[in-house]
């Protein structure tokens, strides 16, 4: 049994304990339930509710949401298109995001998946230096798609802003 100050009042049986919190008009929880013997606290439950709630929305309002961004190819790019979309998945990196770029394929162009392949896998390459790829190029259906995400030592904006100072 421990009280509202945090003092260990000892092993008491459940009404003298509950005697006591009535006394202090506070509540009686139980702590540890499955101990030996369960262990109980004197306090506020309402107060310490509220508490608890405030700290889970001040720890959640520090969170960055990783989002998962798409970028679609095709397996006839033309070059400017493709540097295009890498661009965007540079920035897309840079912000935190991780990014599915995927391959649609369409009719006869499945025929040659490879194709496919070689522009994810060249892809990947280029953007080493500020990437990892999650997972290798996976044909699923008429899709061929790998995850990308940013590399650890890589900070992002911040950490440029940083590093600039």
């Amino acid at each position: 049994m421990i009280d509202d100050t945090g003092a260990q009042l000892g092993i008491m049986p459940p009404p003298q304990a509950l005697a006591i919190a009535k006394q202090k008009g506070l509540d009686l929880v139980e702590i540890s339930p499955t101990a030996v013997p369960p262990v109980c606290r004197i306090m506020d439950f309402g107060k310490y509710q509220y508490q608890e709630q405030k700290r889970a929305r001040e720890a959640r309002r520090h969170q960055k949401v990783i989002e998962v961004k798409e970028i679609k190819f095709r397996p006839k790019v033309d070059e400017h298109d493709y540097q295009f979309k890498k661009k965007h998945i540079e920035r897309f990196l840079e912000d935190g995001d991780k990014v599915k770029a995927t391959i649609f394929f369409r009719g006869r162009e499945m025929a040659h998946p490879e194709i496919g392949r070689r522009i994810l896998e060249r892809l990947v390459d280029e953007l080493a230096d500020v990437a990892i790829a999650e997972s290798n190029p996976r044909l699923e259906g008429n899709q061929m798609h790998t995850i990308l995400s940013r590399k650890p030592q890589s900070g992002g904006k911040k950490a440029a802003a940083a590093a600039a100072r």
